[in-house]
């Protein structure tokens, strides 16, 4: 199959991009470590943090393409969540509150130099005055404005599609625990012809339920991402998270505060965990979640792929168990065999 494409990594295998230990070649291990779960593109995440720490990570990934060929080839751009997010509780996420700040372009574009160029996403709340001008600066320079971490009021949720806004991100998780029956943001995004969702499909940051009517109202928009963290790929147990807390990362690979199993602690799973979920619990086919996990994200990214002749030749060879556990034997990337399993 084509080899899969995430726009959401924070980390993986113990490699966390939005720390202070962030470096290149940090980052071109990251890479490494996700071409052995079939991630052969992916987005660098960097979320809210100050903006000399954001410009220090952005200059760490754009450092590690200069400087690693596979690297180059696999990073599709930088996805830049927040930190122009809603400053409430609950839409916020984990996203730290000091940091979150209004959409500023001058900012950016400083961010955009320290990236050279390559920050390809950004998700922002519209519900900022700026928010509509500084969507429409994005579309103007190539860059995907994406709506999420917001408690934006329909209507703005509106205006920001009319500017150009083309991705919720995550859609339904970073979000209020308790909404409005009817109007709120999470009915707006759905009904936004133009907007392409995002969604965790791991098994524990969305009900089923959820996810099917995602996919249904979407159709060919609806796209899986992992939106991994560092302890994604790592073992069981448990951990002191990035944030000093204490984390329990569980045999089935649910992440949660062992202070409170109820709250999540991010995402641990990559993202061929979410297709074997989507698949495990009927919700798609093989085949259409794997095309989620890697034709749609290439398409919104107007990037070709798939396995047509004349297409970059980024393939995973795999099977699958019985209970649609995804295994993978062996990774071509750009036509060169970059990782064969040993089992």
């Amino acid at each position: 199959a084509s080899g899969l494409v995430d726009l959401q990594v924070n980390g993986f295998a113990g490699i966390d991009l939005n720390s202070e230990a962030a470096s290149p070649d940090r980052v071109a291990a990251l890479t490494r470590a996700l071409l052995r779960v079939g991630v052969t593109s992916y987005l660098p995440t960097i979320v809210t943090a100050t903006p000399e720490e954001i410009e220090a990570r952005l200059a760490a990934v754009s450092a590690a393409m200069r400087a690693d060929q596979l690297t180059a080839a696999c990073v599709a751009g930088i996805h830049l969540e927040g930190p122009f997010i809603s400053p409430e509780d609950g839409a916020r996420g984990a996203h730290p509150l000091a940091a979150v700040r209004p959409p500023d372009w001058g900012l950016f574009e400083r961010w955009q130099a320290a990236a050279e160029g390559r920050i390809r996403i950004v998700t922002l709340s519209p519900e900022w005055p700026a928010a509509t001008a500084f969507i429409a600066k994005c579309r103007e320079t190539g860059v995907i404005p994406a709506i999420g971490h917001t408690a934006a009021r329909p209507e703005q949720i509106r205006d920001a599609v009319a500017a150009g806004a083309l991705l919720s991100t995550h859609l339904g998780n970073g979000a209020h625990a308790i909404l409005p029956r009817h109007p709120n943001y999470l009915w707006e995004q759905l009904a936004g012809d133009e907007l392409w969702s995002s969604f965790i499909a791991d098994g524990f940051h969305l009900p089923d339920a959820v996810m099917k009517t995602i996919m249904r109202m979407k159709g060919k928009q609806a796209l899986l991402v992992s939106d991994s963290v560092a302890l994604a790929g790592m073992p069981p147990g448990e951990y002191e998270s990035a944030i000093g807390s204490q984390v329990v990362l569980a045999p089935e690979g649910r992440l949660h505060l062992a202070s409170d199993p109820r709250l999540l602690a991010g995402s641990a799973q990559p993202l061929i965990a979410g297709i074997a979920h989507l698949v495990r619990s009927s919700l798609a086919t093989l085949g259409d979640a794997w095309e989620m996990a890697s034709l749609r994200p290439l398409r919104l990214l107007d990037r070709r792929g798939g396995m047509a002749i004349g297409s970059p030749a980024d393939l995973v060879l795999f099977g699958c168990e019985s209970d649609f556990t995804v295994m993978i034997a062996q990774v071509v990337k750009s036509g060169d065999t970059v990782f064969t399993s040993d089992e």
